[in-house]
């Protein structure tokens, strides 16, 4: 039985992100963006969120663990929040603590809707350096 997809809203600080983005990798996770980039992007002293929106199970590689796909919420260098994915374990997420209240998730889940996605925000930026 697939356990039940959480709706909720949970933040991390970097370090943590910095964490279940390396468990990703160990783990071969599809959608996680590389550690390297997150160290070099990421605003240090921010808060990040993650929002489950489905369960992934790979039928065809069953030796992968079922993951919840998560969109995240970044705050990068630049102080502007960018959207992406990270695959997490479902044990990963839950031991995250629930600190949010339902306001503060819904005005998150909000923003996560308008805001650019870190694919846009990498060809802006180089854009903006000439690179």
């Amino acid at each position: 039985m697939t356990p039940t997809l959480p709706r909720t809203v949970r933040a991390v600080d970097t370090a943590q992100l910095l964490d279940l983005t390396q468990e990703a990798a160990m783990h071969g996770f599809s959608q996680r963006l590389p550690v390297d980039w997150l160290q070099e992007h990421l605003a240090l002293e921010a808060t990040h969120y993650l929002f489950p929106m489905l369960v992934q199970r790979l039928t065809h590689r069953p030796e992968m663990p079922l993951q919840w796909r998560c969109q995240q919420l970044l705050t990068v260098s630049t102080g502007e929040q960018i959207w992406g994915l990270l695959d997490v374990l479902p044990d990963t997420f839950d031991k995250i603590p629930e600190t949010l209240e339902t306001a503060s998730k819904k005005d998150i889940a909000s923003r996560i809707e308008r805001a650019t996605t870190v694919r846009e925000w990498v060809e802006r930026m180089a854009a903006d350096t000439g690179s």
